[in-house]
């Protein structure tokens, strides 16, 4: 009897492990099932991950003018305030007209201000291009403010007369409608009392029957 060959005993064998492969998958067992089959027989949908979106907001910008000029009263009307900024620094001056004055100056960063005066005067708050809001402290008093934008001739100004012979200086604030407010003090007994009337279109005022020419504070000159 002739024996099969072993190219017959090779097809025979593939043939026989398909058989088995397609018995298993007619029970169930073996390979596993094909994706979507489940779903074909009526099982339902297998939950699919919902996309997700963060809803994190940007920190939102102060939208700081690099140049501006703010003149305005303290909460109450006790005092006014003004404030120059000339990039990136700041001038500012709050005085009631009578005795309590201050100057006060520092950096600015992000529309943030932090400025610093004698005798612990100081004024935080921040800025924009519609107004300048904060608290300032002088003469041991605390004030809360809001200032808008002051256009010339409204603003700041200052002078340095001579009072009978002697140094002084002199600070007003001239507000968007024309009224004003200042103090002058004298440099040997440091004494306040309310500043002469300025005309703010010259630039003028008369100290102790003289004219003296008064300088308009830009955020960067004037001062202590």
């Amino acid at each position: 009897m002739k024996h099969p060959g072993p190219l017959f005993t090779l097809l025979a064998g593939v043939a026989l492990a398909g058989g088995i492969g397609v018995a298993n998958l007619a029970t169930g067992t073996g390979a596993p099932p094909v994706a979507g089959a489940a779903n074909a027989a009526g099982a339902p949908p297998t939950a699919q991950p919902t996309p997700t979106t963060s809803t994190t907001q940007p920190a939102k910008t102060v939208d700081a003018p690099a140049r501006a000029d703010y003149a305005g009263h303290v909460d109450g009307g006790g005092a006014s305030v003004a404030v120059s900024v000339r990039d990136g620094h700041a001038i500012a001056y709050v005085c009631d007209g009578k005795k309590v004055e201050a100057w006060l100056q520092g950096v600015t960063v992000g529309g943030k201000l932090d400025l610093k005066g004698t005798k612990g005067a100081n004024l935080a708050g921040s800025y924009d291009a519609a107004a300048v809001t904060g608290s300032v402290t002088a003469g041991g008093k605390t004030w809360k403010f809001t200032a808008g934008p002051a256009k010339k001739p409204a603003g700041l100004y200052r002078a340095t007369p001579k009072v009978k012979g002697k140094g002084a200086k002199v600070g007003w604030i001239v507000q968007a409608d024309g009224s004003q407010v200042g103090i002058l003090t004298t440099d040997d007994d440091q004494q306040s009392i309310a500043a002469p009337a300025l005309d703010p279109a010259a630039g003028t005022a008369t100290v102790d029957g003289a004219p003296v020419t008064a300088e308009a504070i830009s955020g960067i000159a004037g001062g202590f």
